[in-house]
């Protein structure tokens, strides 16, 4: 009888210590995921809603989502999936830690080994690399690398009507200018080597440099697409961000982050054009304002491939364009080329057309298939 008594008090005394044990363990893993969630940036009350969503994605080790892409990503999915089924898109609260989860996601992006890691000499660029190539007293030409030894790189002869058909490279001085996807901006004064064919290709031998110096560090991550859109000159900077009812010149998006994108537009541009792009994403219609940074113009085919920084963006704004970057937009967002921002205008298209031009509006099927307004007119016109 003694002994049953006995094994019951060890019993029950086992059971009380590892009851003890998890509180204690469930304590200390609260006060892990907020002392790491404090050095993030985050509030007591960002944290504990964090601790919920956590939870409900039932993540192992919660504190993981402060360090961990994926484990971030799942919790921000729901969050968003949480926005949309509760309508609540339109407040400010909501959009604003979102928008705080956003930039959390791209510093963790940002500081990937890949991103963060530069280059310091010439002998690191990547054949292939577009450069831009400045000769003093002449312009700057278009070049691109076509062999990387120990010794030397060798580029493209630069081509242009500024230079006469004897005209000779060698020993010339030169900036180099180029930017490397997913870094920065670099820039470097060299020497012309030679004048050389490499790989079957006109080139210039110039020397390497040890010196680089970088220009510009990449901010935003940037997403590649292929995307219809819109362009409208800004002729009035209190209405960037009203939406466009009239369709403008047709163009599609390259890439698109929160700071920015690249469009290609048939025709020619110029660098400082204040310029609106308006396109459909998540079925709403997006209107991004800015300025023209740089260009390339391929004579060619009289494209031109625009840069723009774009103006702040309202918040929403900026989370709908994080949330397609980062892909936590829901799989069933429809694509609609054109049509979108076609729907909107149709009300107004009949009463509009005797005012607009008979091109202003085209069948895809022949956008870019020939030679399309050119945007100078639009420049010269504000």
């Amino acid at each position: 009888m003694f002994l049953s008594i006995l094994v019951g008090i060890v019993v029950v005394a086992i059971f009380v210590i590892l009851l003890l044990s998890m509180k204690d363990k469930k304590k200390s893993g609260w006060i892990q995921f907020y002392a790491k969630g404090k050095d993030s940036g985050f509030s007591f009350k960002e944290i504990e809603l964090l601790h919920k969503l956590a939870v409900k994605t039932k993540l192992e080790n919660p504190a993981s989502l402060f360090t961990s892409q994926n484990q971030l990503d799942t919790c921000i999915r729901s969050f968003v999936r949480t926005m949309r089924l509760s309508g609540g898109n339109d407040d400010k609260g909501t959009q604003d830690f979102l928008s705080k989860l956003y930039d959390y996601r791209k510093k963790i992006e940002m500081e990937k080994p890949k991103i963060k890691n530069g280059i310091s000499n010439s002998r690191q660029i990547s054949e292939g690399q577009n450069l831009r190539v400045l000769l003093e007293g002449t312009g700057v030409f278009k070049s691109q690398v076509v062999k990387t030894t120990n010794q030397s790189l060798s580029v493209s002869r630069p081509s242009s009507g500024k230079l006469s058909g004897t005209f000779s490279w060698q020993g010339q001085k030169l900036s180099v200018y180029f930017w490397r996807e997913e870094d920065a901006g670099y820039v470097f004064d060299t020497e012309v080597l030679d004048e050389v064919f490499s790989k079957g290709i006109a080139s210039l031998k110039i020397a390497h440099s040890d010196s680089l110096f970088r220009t510009q560090k990449r901010k935003s991550i940037r997403l590649k697409m292929h995307k219809a859109a819109y362009l409208y000159p800004v002729t009035n900077d209190d209405e960037i961000n009203k939406i466009e009812t009239r369709p403008g010149l047709k163009c599609f998006l390259k890439d698109l982050s929160d700071s920015g994108c690249a469009i290609t537009i048939g025709g020619k541009a110029v660098v400082g054009l204040r310029i609106k792009i308006q396109f459909g994403l998540n079925n709403a219609t997006v209107c991004m304002s800015g300025t023209v940074r740089s260009l390339e113009f391929n004579e060619e085919q009289n494209k031109s491939v625009l840069h723009i920084e774009a103006d702040p963006l309202p918040i929403e704004i900026r989370n709908l364009i994080l949330g397609e970057v980062f892909g936590m937009l829901p799989e069933e967002e429809e694509d609609l080329p054109f049509r979108l921002l076609g729907e909107e205008a149709e009300t107004v298209t009949s009463e509009l057309s005797s005012e607009m031009p008979t091109d202003t509006v085209r069948d895809d099927s022949d956008f870019l298939a020939e030679d399309d307004e050119d945007i100078d007119s639009i420049g010269k016109a504000m």
